[in-house]
């Protein structure tokens, strides 16, 4: 961050969240070839900063029904907060950036939803939402959340 009046407000390297939910494995940081956690946000990271995350997630074959379900045990299960947030995925076809090249199950509610296109999701406060599993990614795929709370929780 440059050392400027209002540098401290650019946030172009990865600091980890301080605290992680008890439900979410800690997000690895993104490298070469590597998917990962890109950026975070938080209060704690810029002091009055609302929560947001960017993630990559790279391509990898289909997952097994068994791979499946064990995602859906260690990811995020259901759950609801007492903000809105929206939770985006992002594809990176150039021709065709409304394809996410990829297939994503997540759930709304008591609906499973199947998500292939480049999409915005928006949660309002109480929606209990997820599990939310990458059952096959083909192309790289931008992934990021954002909530107007100054920390996720």
């Amino acid at each position: 961050m440059p050392e400027t009046k209002y540098g401290k407000y650019i946030v172009n390297k990865l600091i980890q969240p301080t605290e992680e939910p008890d439900w979410n494995p800690p997000v690895s940081a993104a490298g070469k070839n590597k998917g990962g956690r890109v950026l975070y946000l938080d209060s704690q990271v810029v002091p009055g900063a609302f929560y947001t995350e960017c993630v990559w997630v790279m391509p990898r074959p289909r997952l097994s029904e068994a791979e499946i379900e064990a995602a859906k045990k260690r990811g995020p299960g259901s759950h609801a907060h007492e903000y809105d947030e929206v939770i985006a995925f992002f594809g990176t076809d150039h021709d065709d950036p409304h394809d996410l090249g990829a297939v994503v199950e997540l759930w709304l509610g008591d609906e499973k939803h199947i998500i292939t296109k480049t999409s915005l999701v928006f949660i309002p406060a109480g929606l209990k939402h997820c599990p939310l599993v990458f059952l096959q990614v083909d192309k790289p795929v931008f992934h990021y959340t954002t909530g107007p709370s100054k920390m996720y929780f």
